[in-house]
């Protein structure tokens, strides 16, 4: 059973013997005359009585209802710290200040009687006894300083600190359980409402078309495409060139050769076609001294 349950209910448990169901659910009486014999009043004018829908024509005679059939429960309680605390607030208890002795004899006196009926439910109520008359027996002994603040020790400061918890939850559930609660204390309404055959179309105003078509560009201006295209550059073309631009000069500084204008592709390729020339003989790159201006010329004078 759980510590952090609900408050104590007053809540009657009637057991009934087998073969027999609640009277109120299966058995049909009707109201019958003072005066008149039970084995011969009828229902529906047939039967005495109706069991488990069955007609029931004479009232048994050797019906046996055992002695523990009927129990009545007058306090039902969620677990030990409930019944606890149940004996403390009934009686003003202080609950910083529990008189432990007459609380332990209530306590015990309550678990004698579920020791009968239930032996497992009484074991969990049987730790909480033997913890309660721990901490009385710990309460008769001289008092023992705590070893960090140096202060007296109370034995019942934890049991204290538990109760509260309880108390704090239990009120806490108390508090949800007020709130409402859909098919406890209200319904949802629902409507059936009859959809009319005839399509009834929304009337669009010519603003409206307005907004819709600009928002239709708006989102065409988003998704533009960029089609980007190899541009052909031929390395053997432009080392004809270079060989032109050579030809009847004697040196030419090596940043002639390029023009910035033309863009970065055509950089490179006059610089890979001054690589081929090179490779194949056909000029030569000369420089006079470190960090002097680079010269090319051609390898060859035409006659």
């Amino acid at each position: 059973m759980s510590d952090t349950a609900a408050a104590p209910q007053s809540a009657p448990a009637v057991g009934m013997p087998p073969g027999l169901a609640h009277p109120a659910e299966t058995l049909d009486l009707p109201d019958l005359p003072a005066d008149a014999p039970a084995d011969a009043l009828p229902v529906d004018g047939i039967a005495v009585a109706r069991l488990y829908g069955e007609p029931l024509f004479k009232m048994p005679l050797d019906l046996y209802i055992p002695p523990d059939a009927l129990e009545v429960f007058l306090e039902a309680f969620e677990g030990p710290l409930d019944l606890l605390l149940y004996l403390i607030r009934k009686q003003n208890f202080n609950i910083l200040d529990i008189p432990l002795a007459s609380v332990t004899r209530q306590y015990l006196a309550y678990v004698d009687q579920i020791r009968n009926h239930n032996l497992e439910l009484a074991s969990e109520y049987l730790l909480m006894a033997a913890m309660l008359i721990e901490i009385k027996s710990r309460m008769l002994l001289p008092p023992k300083k705590s070893a960090d603040s140096g202060e007296v020790e109370d034995p019942r400061a934890e049991l204290v600190r538990r109760l509260l918890e309880y108390e704090q939850i239990k009120l806490a559930a108390a508090r949800l359980d007020k709130l409402p609660v859909l098919g406890r204390d209200f319904l949802r309404a629902q409507v059936a409402v009859e959809q009319s055959l005839q399509l009834r179309f929304p009337d669009v105003a010519v603003v409206d078309l307005r907004e819709a078509w600009a928002d239709i560009l708006k989102r065409a201006k988003l998704n533009q495409h960029h089609r980007i295209s190899r541009e052909q550059l031929s390395v053997r073309e432009h080392m004809s060139i270079v060989l032109r631009t050579l030809q009847g000069r004697k040196f030419v500084e090596f940043h002639e050769l390029f023009d910035p204008a033309r863009g970065q592709p055509v950089l490179v390729v006059t610089f890979i076609a001054m690589l081929e020339l090179a490779r194949e003989h056909l000029l030569e790159v000369t420089q006079a001294e470190a960090f002097a201006p680079i010269y090319v010329r051609l390898a060859y004078q035409p006659s």
